[in-house]
């Protein structure tokens, strides 16, 4: 038997044509395990979708449904198995890198793979790194093999991801590279990075203007680079932020090197990044 092109082939014959537009087509794939989002009308048939899921995607071991948003101050969301083995935890692949991850406990996000991509093309060599907020350490770690930093401080306060980030500091060959640090990027660029770094990177949108004066402290004193993430609107999906960058910026210097839409969130709301080239203190 031939294998289903996508979902709403496989459910043609089990959902009705108001259920397949409800459906929707939008999921993600981590590893081995597919992550979707059901309403309310199709939650009766929760276990055939992701039977069907399963067999459209041949390589999935799991489908989860998410069952709430993602919230807290770990960015974490509520899961269950809807198909398959009963787990969390897959590997994940990226741009030659390796990644473990736990998706009910660590935030982790496929969608942006281009975007870390794009970061490490933009890294020196010899440069000192930043990660404020590394999770796993997905950043960090493709920073690491595709560009040619000097260090890479990679700082999580969730302890479950710094395992996780640990462990794929490892099995990637990069620890004399990449270094993990547990606890909160303030403490941690207070204590261990100040005055350290040639480029700094802020990948939470949810905590970018809360931390922007770590992010300055974290710079070398003649200054650097640092990718600001934030949320922005239509009509003008930049201003407001850069309108803030200069308002922090304590009286630096700051010039627009870069800016992009990194994805939607929701209609008329992105999650943007401006690449900041910061002057001398």
């Amino acid at each position: 038997m031939d294998r289903p092109k996508n979902l709403k082939e496989a459910l043609r014959e089990d959902l009705t044509e108001e259920e397949l537009e409800e459906l929707g087509t939008s999921f993600d794939i981590v590893g081995d395990i597919a992550i979707l989002k059901l309403s309310e009308k199709l939650l009766d048939k929760k276990k055939r979708i992701g039977k069907a899921l399963m067999e459209v995607h041949g390589n999935l071991s799991t489908v989860l449904r998410q069952t709430s948003p993602v919230s807290g101050e770990f960015r974490t969301r509520d899961l269950e198995v809807i198909a398959g083995e009963h787990k969390t935890v897959t590997e994940h692949k990226e741009h030659g890198c390796v990644f473990r991850v736990d998706l009910a406990k660590v935030y982790f996000s496929p969608r942006l793979a281009h975007e870390r991509f794009i970061i490490a093309q933009k890294v020196n060599p010899g440069e000192v790194v930043t990660n404020m907020f590394a999770g796993v350490g997905c950043y960090s770690i493709v920073i690491g093999r595709h560009a040619e930093p000097e260090k890479v401080y990679s700082i999580d306060k969730n302890s479950d991801a710094v395992s996780y980030m640990r462990h794929n500091i490892r099995v990637n060959k990069l620890g004399d590279v990449v270094i993990p640090i547990e606890g909160d990027a303030r403490e941690a660029i207070d204590e261990y990075i100040g005055g350290k770094s040639d480029r700094v990177l802020m990948p939470l949108p949810e905590f970018g203007r809360e931390f922007f004066d770590s992010a300055l402290e974290a710079l070398k004193p003649e200054g650097g680079i640092i990718h600001f993430y934030d949320y922005g609107e239509e009509p003008d999906l930049f201003k407001p932020s850069f309108d803030f960058i200069k308002s922090a910026s304590r009286g630096r210097s700051v010039k627009l090197k870069d800016k992009r839409v990194v994805r939607s969130y929701a209609p008329n709301l992105y999650h943007v990044v401006l690449d900041l080239e910061v002057g001398a203190k």
